[in-house]
């Protein structure tokens, strides 16, 4: 019976640091005011995206001639654009379509990072060496450059924006899990588990991953941000998803055309919206961040 207790002692033990970390580290960010301010911007653009639709059952590319360029009104809240479609219902069921597509692509690309910097951080010098080469070699191409060239060559479709968006911004994410694994590796309790017996596979994945969440989760909040912004930014150049489909890049490319109008109900809609989902995910990763990070942890 004591062994038994000594044994559930010494577990609780090795339990409690981890449980205490990510503990203080759920403190700071529920009491870090940036938190809120994200998570009360992304909530509103995420219940205008999804929830608003099923309420304001308007067809976003409805047409009628008859009322083009119209401002606001009961009718339109937002008004009507070149073709007399509905700017409110295409604002919400385009913002459905480029925070789908950015949070895929992110997390396409977060995937793709998180495997090629952990094998290169725990793969040995040589492999490191090589893959690192190989990182540089890819980031010396212009990732829009890319983007712009085999967007036009195919035919653009959400599940393309999304391949490429990811295979463009994997590059950083596979950086900055590489030096958290260097900096993880030369742990003691990584030392430890490989004097064991331990496989490589199950030190990576037990030990180096886990103890790495904290950049993962960072990284990933960033590139959700960086996703959503290049799929407005594609679309605003006429390359991102194929019309009738609205998007608020399209949405701001076209009301370009229509300033000298002052059709302002064309341009603040998706600008505002689009402005206020990057601001409020670039919220929550600084919270995040700060979260995370030690160094940064300041008492709130």
């Amino acid at each position: 019976m004591s062994a038994e207790r000594a044994a559930t002692g010494r577990v609780a033990l090795r339990a409690a640091p981890a449980e205490g970390r990510y503990a203080r580290n759920w403190k700071t960010l529920r009491r870090h005011p940036l938190t809120w301010a994200g998570a009360a911007g992304l909530g509103f653009i995420a219940g205008l995206c999804f929830l608003g639709p099923p309420v304001y059952q308007t067809a976003p590319t409805a047409v009628d001639i008859l009322h083009t360029l119209r401002p606001p009104s009961a009718a339109h809240p937002l008004g009507t654009d070149e073709l007399g479609r509905d700017v409110l219902s295409r604002l919400m069921v385009g913002g459905q379509l480029s925070l789908e597509v950015g949070f895929a692509a992110a997390m396409t690309s977060l995937v793709i990072g998180i495997a090629y910097g952990l094998a290169a951080g725990y793969g040995g010098r040589w492999a490191d060496t090589v893959m690192m080469r190989v990182v540089d070699l890819l980031r010396a191409v212009p990732g829009l450059f890319l983007l712009l060239f085999v967007n036009s060559v195919f035919k653009p479709s959400a599940a393309l924006l999304v391949v490429l968006i990811g295979f463009v911004a994997w590059h950083p994410v596979s950086r900055l899990v590489r030096a958290e694994v260097l900096s993880l590796r030369e742990r003691t309790y990584v030392e430890a588990s490989v004097a064991a017996g331990a496989s490589r596979l199950r030190v990576a994945l037990r030990h180096l991953l886990p103890n790495a969440v904290g950049t993962i989760v960072v990284t990933a909040t960033f590139g959700i941000a960086d996703a959503v912004l290049l799929v407005a930014a594609l679309s605003f150049l006429g390359l991102g998803l194929p019309p009738p489909a609205p998007n608020w890049g399209a949405m701001l490319a076209t009301s370009m055309s229509y300033l000298p109008q002052n059709a302002w109900w064309l341009v603040y809609p998706p600008g505002v919206a689009l402005l206020i989902a990057i601001v409020s995910v670039n919220f929550l990763g600084d919270a995040l961040r700060e979260a995370f990070d030690t160094r940064l942890r300041r008492d709130l």
